[in-house]
């Protein structure tokens, strides 16, 4: 090796990754980082490694950005992943609550004052 580092018994800091994606038909759901995810059922014996992880992570919701970042795989295989697994309704995917629909800060504290004063 010329550039100086020295790997211990063949084993490579970086390895690459193959990711083999079933039924590849072009169309993915439509996700974002921000979507959440959830499990809707147990791993099937016929389970990837990576949709039984999901499976395990997701009992309570998490963003797809969450999902992406605990298995270490990039945004556009988390996509294909997670749309095979919404086809075959291993998960299912919402989009997160927004701040803007949530009720007035000043209407909910009137609201408790009054509920105070009964």
């Amino acid at each position: 090796m010329s550039s100086g580092t020295s790997e211990k018994d063949g084993e490579n800091k970086n390895p690459e990754r193959f990711y083999v994606i079933s039924e590849a038909d072009g169309e993915r759901a439509p996700l974002d980082l921000v979507t959440l995810v959830v499990a809707r059922a147990q791993a099937p014996s016929s389970a990837s490694p990576e949709q039984s992880a999901v499976l395990r992570m997701c009992g309570a919701p998490l963003s797809v950005a969450e999902v992406s970042a605990y298995l270490s795989l990039p945004f556009s295989v988390v996509t294909v992943l997670l749309t095979e697994m919404l086809a075959a309704e291993l998960v299912q995917a919402r989009a997160p609550i927004v701040r803007q629909n949530l009720p007035d800060r000043s209407l909910l504290e009137a609201v408790m004052h009054g509920l105070q004063r009964l």
